[in-house]
């Protein structure tokens, strides 16, 4: 019997070996929860492009929009765990999901697994350009002046954590209002309908950039060091810690050696001269790992952000 139970061990190990030599063999599809031309969209498709040769194989970006990304979340959970499909997306997709929505058919931090962790980088507080608020200090001033509710908008998991933490620590009174698309918050904001909002990295330097919005601070404890101007919510008295990291998540059954395999493609591409490029014009800052470390990190997030929904208060969907 023991011996059956080693042969048949070693069976499986060989298998996986193989097919990590083989991998990958057919089609890969990164999946974005976000839409096309979102923040989220820039990362994946940069990041298919750089692939592709290494890969040798077709590389399909696929948009599965919805719920904050659970959509895409528990499609990918359900997908068969070969390494074909790779999930692109702020790890956040696992550690808040138990957090936001009731009643999942499925358990991210359980079925899903992180193979690469990609970068670090901030969600960040914007306002509409032509507003006279230069500081997070002028907008909690502004909104405890007004008679009604503020109002504020947001787009990710990220933002709508950061939105009630900031309401908590300001003592501020603002409506929060969710939207699938940045453009439809960016013409709230810029008519007025929005007093601020909380978007990704991308988006905001992108559109500050254009002249549209200015940002006021950004969720990270520390300033990134690709964008030292920009101050934190923390050195302005807001204490927000929320880090947030994209990565390249797989359904938790898919074999060791083809995590590994995914690891050294995802780190070779981060930490090449382009890749330091690209995630510090985000901006956001390189932040290749082996998969045991972006596992642990992903067990402390889970923790942390229960610990963050807590605070700010937050009642699950759903």
């Amino acid at each position: 019997m023991k011996r059956a139970a080693i042969a048949w061990c070693l069976a499986m190990l060989f298998a996986a070996t193989a097919h990590a030599q083989n991998y990958p063999s057919q089609t890969v599809h990164f999946i974005c929860a976000f839409p096309a031309g979102s923040g989220a969209d820039i990362i994946v498709r940069w990041y298919a492009e750089k692939l592709r040769p290494l890969m040798g194989q077709t590389i399909l970006v696929e948009n599965r929009v919805g719920a904050l990304g659970n959509l895409a979340t528990e499609y990918v959970a359900r997908s068969k765990p070969d390494g074909h499909t790779i999930y692109l997306t702020g790890a956040t997709a696992i550690t808040t999901s138990k957090y936001l929505f009731k009643n999942q058919s499925i358990d991210a931090a359980r079925d899903l697994v992180v193979a690469a962790s990609l970068n670090r980088q901030s969600t960040m507080l914007i306002v509409a350009a032509n507003k006279p608020l230069n500081t997070v200090a002028d907008l909690t001033a502004y909104l405890k002046s007004r008679k009604d509710a503020g109002t504020y908008g947001q787009t990710n998991p990220n933002a709508r954590v950061m939105g009630a933490l900031y309401k908590e620590y300001a003592q501020v009174d603002a409506t929060e209002v969710g939207y699938r698309a940045l453009a439809e918050l960016l013409n709230d904001l810029t008519s007025g309908a929005l007093d601020f909002a909380f978007v990704d990295n991308i988006s905001a330097t992108s559109l500050a950039r254009e002249g549209k919005v200015r940002i006021l601070g950004m969720s990270t404890p520390q300033r990134l060091q690709s964008s030292p101007d920009i101050p934190t919510m923390a050195e302005q008295g807001i204490p927000i810690n929320l880090t947030a990291w994209f990565a390249a998540i797989v359904p938790s059954a898919t074999p060791q050696p083809v995590i590994n395999h995914i690891n050294k493609l995802f780190n070779q591409v981060t930490s090449s001269d382009d890749g330091k490029k690209f995630l510090g014009g985000l901006p956001s800052d390189p932040w290749p790992t082996t998969p045991e470390e972006a596992r642990a990190n992903i067990e402390r997030e889970i923790k942390a952000w229960g610990e963050y929904v807590r605070i700010a208060k937050i009642e699950p969907q759903g």
